[in-house]
């Protein structure tokens, strides 16, 4: 048993909540989406999906590899399919790339099917997570820094559009991310009900 699920399993959490809509994971690279997401999913009792890693079992390819071979649009596109597929086949946590919540037609397949959460967090968090990480091509540039500020520039306002946010910074352990997020998702009880 590891550590979150010991965790939970202490507080008597796992099984106190009924999942009624997927909860889909959102916001930039860095802020804890898959961390976060993971532990929500055991806190609750239910799957961890990972939209990202989905691809990549698909394709038999790591996402950079998809992005050099294949390009952004492509990978977009297949992106959009999986996320699709994975909110009509179970119901869970979803843990998305940063790019997903992008297209509106991703947002509005997400609010329709399941419930956005938005880990808000700031340029200078998400860059001392994602610095010393080679993994993301979107941040293969000379000046990686700036990428990260231009598309950090470029997102927030659609991110903004999620049907929940949730303050993501640099000092809160995963666990208390897990409690904001279930706070958040209690006034939606159409997605999370205390049993």
């Amino acid at each position: 048993m590891s550590g979150i699920e010991q965790g939970a399993a202490r507080t008597g959490a796992v099984g106190a909540y009924e999942l009624k809509k997927t909860v889909v994971m959102v916001g930039m690279m860095g802020a804890g989406k898959t961390a976060v997401g993971r532990a929500l999913a055991v806190r609750l009792g239910v799957p961890f999906l990972d939209s990202d890693a989905e691809i990549e079992s698909a394709a038999n390819m790591t996402i950079p590899e998809i992005f050099a071979r294949d390009g952004e649009p492509f990978f977009r596109h297949k992106e959009s399919q999986v996320i699709a597929r994975l909110l009509d086949e179970e119901r869970g946590v979803l843990s998305t790339g940063g790019g997903a919540f992008l297209s509106e037609a991703n947002r509005r397949m997400i609010s329709e099917k399941g419930v956005s959460v938005w880990l808000k967090a700031d340029l200078q968090t998400l860059w001392n997570r994602v610095r010393h990480r080679d993994t993301r091509p979107l941040l293969r540039t000379p000046d990686p820094r700036a990428t990260l500020r231009d598309l950090y520039e470029a997102r927030v306002p659609l991110y903004s559009q999620a049907d929940i946010s949730v303050i993501s910074d640099g000092d809160t352990a995963i666990e208390t991310m897990v409690d904001r997020v279930i706070e958040a998702l209690k006034a939606r009880p159409d997605v999370l009900e205390q049993k």
